[in-house]
């Protein structure tokens, strides 16, 4: 029998990831524990079959992967879901830098209020046709011509200025994710981008204000988030992961691609220096054909040529970022591919900077929920994004609730309170909405369906 969950739902109320990857699609429910951790409630995984490199192929396997995560989720939590904080990567997602200016009528404190319709206001940005905004960040704030202001909220001035960086990412793809966790009768509290979400589960402020490298090795891309004196600096999705050492593996050693994956999991090594000339793996042979020999040293040299590849990448991200020499913390490396053996002494030979295997485990409390078993799996770096979007919801919805508060307190009129949080939901262009509201009232077609036919 499971055990009941806690009465004081409403003080930790339940958050739930919901990871839509290349190689696996993964739910996680949990909520704030009293040791300000998360209590994992339940998990659930499925093979994902419907998703290229981050970005939805096809919508039906995505959502049949995605009712099937949830079912085993619900069935382990005894929570029903109906509510997801879904991450999103891919090659589409782009970032930017730019400033907003907010002149107030008095010199009263600065309040999350004012921070709000700051960032509001850069929802207002004119984007290139096919692309809307995902985050707005806020980095650095100026008021009244004092620079450098990292926590504003509470001080005096009537002049804000701040330095947002700005994510954005492909409608269609956005839209495609959107309609995938739709037709799983979900609905999306938020888009979290999955570097973002990431580091939220890996990396302590410490290691963010010193200045870090995430690099997340998925299956189908590898996402890069550089953090400096506790801000999001740069951001890039490379779209180039797991799957594609696979592949490699596959044509090289003329194996199945099932075989491929087990010869990379339990043998598999980015450095091929670190294995002997006389190991070799017997794979089985095809319908009765003889079993094939592979030296593990020439399977070494396949995975480092690849990965080789994808550092390379990740370490021009960092040059061109500007923070080369800032980067006290160095690399840290989660997702699937950091299980790769060898693979730090790699990245340090090649960048030069320092490098360790981040794990999601430091911010999980025990729980009765979950077995020994379930929990030990999940603190591997193949989870990271999926604990980092239980985080990222738990933090905003604290975020929710200290503007309520605020709100209450300055006696706030719910008109203007309505119009920052819609001006932060519009995702999409005013000539945009105006052209689909026109051909909704004047032909009967649906919004969905002319953008799907355009």
């Amino acid at each position: 029998m499971k055990p009941r969950l806690a009465e004081n739902e409403k003080e930790n109320p339940i958050i739930v990831g919901l990871d839509i990857g290349t190689t696996k699609i993964c739910v996680t429910v949990g909520r704030r524990s009293g040791t300000n951790k998360i209590e994992l409630l339940g998990v659930g995984k499925a093979e994902s079959s419907g998703v290229n490199r981050g970005v939805v192929a096809n919508i039906q396997k995505t959502v049949s992967s995605i009712r099937e995560a949830v079912t085993i989720a619900e069935s382990q939590s005894n929570v029903d879901i109906k509510v997801v904080n879904v991450g999103i990567a891919g090659q589409h997602i782009k970032s930017i830098q730019h400033r907003g200016i907010l002149t107030k009528r008095d010199y009263d404190e600065v309040g999350r209020l004012d921070v709000e319709q700051l960032i509001s206001d850069m929802y207002k940005l004119v984007l290139p046709p096919g692309e809307e905004i995902i985050h707005v960040l806020p980095q650095e704030f100026t008021i009244d011509n004092e620079p450098g202001i990292k926590e504003p909220i509470g001080m005096a001035g009537r002049r804000v200025e701040a330095n947002f960086h700005i994510i954005s990412g492909r409608v269609t793809d956005i839209r495609n994710i959107k309609r995938c966790v739709d037709n799983a009768d979900l609905e999306v509290s938020s888009l979290v981008l999955e570097p973002l979400a990431s580091s939220e589960a890996v990396l302590d402020e410490e290691e963010k204000t010193a200045g870090v490298v995430l690099v997340d090795i998925g299956g189908g891309t590898t996402d890069v988030a550089i953090f400096h004196e506790g801000i999001i600096r740069h951001t890039a999705v490379i779209p180039l992961g797991g799957n594609i050492v696979t592949e490699d593996i596959k044509q090289g050693c003329s194996v199945l691609r099932n075989q491929a994956e087990q010869l990379k999991v339990r043998y598999g090594s980015a450095l091929a220096d670190e294995n002997k000339d006389n190991e070799v793996i017997c794979v089985p042979g095809i319908r009765g054909r003889e079993a094939k020999e592979i030296s593990v040293k020439n399977l070494a040299y396949i995975i480092q040529a690849r990965m080789e590849e994808i550092i390379e990448h990740v370490y021009y991200e960092i040059k061109s970022s500007g923070y080369e020499d800032r980067l006290i913390a160095g690399i840290v490396i989660t997702g699937g591919g950091a299980q790769l053996k060898h693979l730090v002494q790699l990245v340090e030979y090649i960048t030069g900077i320092g490098c360790r295997i981040g794990y999601p485990n430091e911010y999980l409390s025990k729980t009765e929920m979950l077995n020994k078993q379930a929990l030990e799996e999940l603190k591997s770096p193949m989870y990271a994004t999926s604990i980092g979007l239980l985080i990222k919801g738990v933090q905003a919805m604290e975020e929710d609730e200290a503007t309520q508060q605020e709100m209450v307190s300055k006696r706030v009129s719910k008109e203007k309170v309505t119009e920052i949080a819609e001006e932060k939901r519009k995702k999409e262009s005013w000539f945009t909405k105006i052209l689909s509201d026109f051909i909704k009232d004047d032909t009967g077609i649906d919004d969905d369906t002319f953008i799907g036919k355009k």
